[in-house]
């Protein structure tokens, strides 16, 4: 439900009773990933989304249902040879959706208000769940996890188990991923969903340069916190970069090391100058971050690269260089190029290649990071999937 949270931190502000419907598992070709949600309240007022209009009349009702008898329920969507009118997936898919009734007189709403105020006012915070087998409490129990690893609630078991759950969701909002974490039928452990809001990726730009200034709005409109640095004060300006959260006058490579990164940031490197690039490149290359893209033409790069070379950076650094940046658009303009340039930083996170969709055999969705099969209570803990960040 933090998918949705500032418009149901203003229900929970107006008292009113709502159900949520949260999509937690996904199989195959499907519209939205997990976290996605619909919330219904009592006048049948709806905001969010499950599916993009495949199930969504069929999720509204059972939202519906949910606030009349006060039940929590696991339901599952996708292709049936049974029933050929089962409401289902367009695109092929399956998913499961977790409704859950958020009344006034619900002993978990004061939990669940102060994660969506936390989400609402942007400060991370996750949610862990309990997915409901067939015996489950009408009103099962959820634990709020900050990122210091300290929690609030329970789950109503042991100690030990709300320690194992607050772990596992403190570990996702780390990596801020939405996720299901395995349960374990020998071990009494419950599945757990975790929905984590946390604080936006960075996307530094560096270089004060025309591509930089439509590259700032993708990456804004992506939901990146963007930065733009630039050692010559002239060009960067908060007038040129309306669009960016931040604007810094400083050598690229001395903001870089001043800097806080982590595994989601980009980076990307538009001064093509060995002056900026090199140092800020060596420095770059080192530091445990999601992409660095640099610009320049094919002769630059190789020079770029020779000079990296003489400063010590080796061979398996170079190779996480995006270098020449983008993908081939055959893109022309500054607002082209930016874009090609956005697109290859979502195939590189997303995992995809970047050829047409049409006449191709790969799937449109990629899987998301760390994503567990469908029914996720009766699974082993596994190893996340996850994708080459280099081609």
């Amino acid at each position: 439900m933090l998918d949705i949270a500032a418009e149901l931190h203003e229900w929970v502000r107006q008292g009113r009773d709502f159900a949520v419907a949260t999509v937690v598992a996904v199989d195959g070709s499907a519209p939205r990933g997990p976290g996605a949600t619909l919330a219904v309240d009592t006048g049948g007022e709806a905001v969010g989304s499950v599916s993009g209009g495949c199930v969504e009349a069929a999720v509204y009702e059972l939202c519906r249902q949910s606030l009349r008898d006060g039940r929590t329920v696991l339901e599952h969507f996708g292709p049936t040879a049974d029933d050929p009118f089962a409401t289902g997936l367009t695109c092929g898919g399956s998913i499961d959706v977790l409704v859950t009734p958020v009344p006034r007189s619900s002993s978990a709403r004061a939990l669940t208000a102060r994660a969506l105020a936390a989400a609402a006012s942007g400060r991370p915070t996750a949610l862990a769940r309990p997915l409901p087998p067939a015996d489950t409490p009408e009103d099962p129990r959820p634990l709020l996890v900050h990122p210091d690893g300290t929690r609030e609630g329970t789950l109503c078991g042991p100690p030990e188990l709300d320690r194992w759950a607050a772990r596992e969701a403190a570990a996702l909002l780390a990596a801020g991923r939405t996720g299901t974490v395995p349960g374990c039928l020998s071990t009494g452990r419950p599945a757990l969903f975790v929905e984590s809001s946390a604080a936006p990726p960075r996307l530094i730009v560096f270089g004060a340069v025309d591509v930089a200034s439509a590259l700032v709005g993708l990456g804004a409109f992506l939901g990146y916190r963007v930065t733009v640095c630039d050692a010559r004060p002239v060009f960067a300006t908060r007038a040129r970069f309306p669009a960016a959260h931040e604007v810094v006058v400083d050598w690229p490579h001395r903001y870089l090391e001043r800097t806080e990164v982590d595994a989601r940031t980009v980076l990307c490197v538009l001064t093509h100058d060995p002056r900026f690039d090199v140092p800020l490149l060596r420095l770059a290359l080192r530091l445990p971050v999601a992409y660095i893209g640099a610009m320049g033409s094919r002769a630059t790069h190789e020079d770029r690269v020779r000079r990296l070379r003489e400063t010590g950076v080796t061979e398996r650094r170079l190779n996480r260089l995006r270098s020449p940046i983008g993908l081939d658009l055959g893109a022309r303009t500054p607002q082209e190029t930016a874009l090609s340039i956005a697109a290859e930083i979502v195939a590189v996170l997303r995992g995809g290649s970047g050829p047409p969709l049409t006449g191709g055999r790969a799937p449109i969705h990629h899987d998301a990071p760390g994503r567990v099969p469908r029914r996720p209570e009766l699974s082993p803990p596994g190893t996340p999937r996850t994708s080459p960040r280099n081609r």
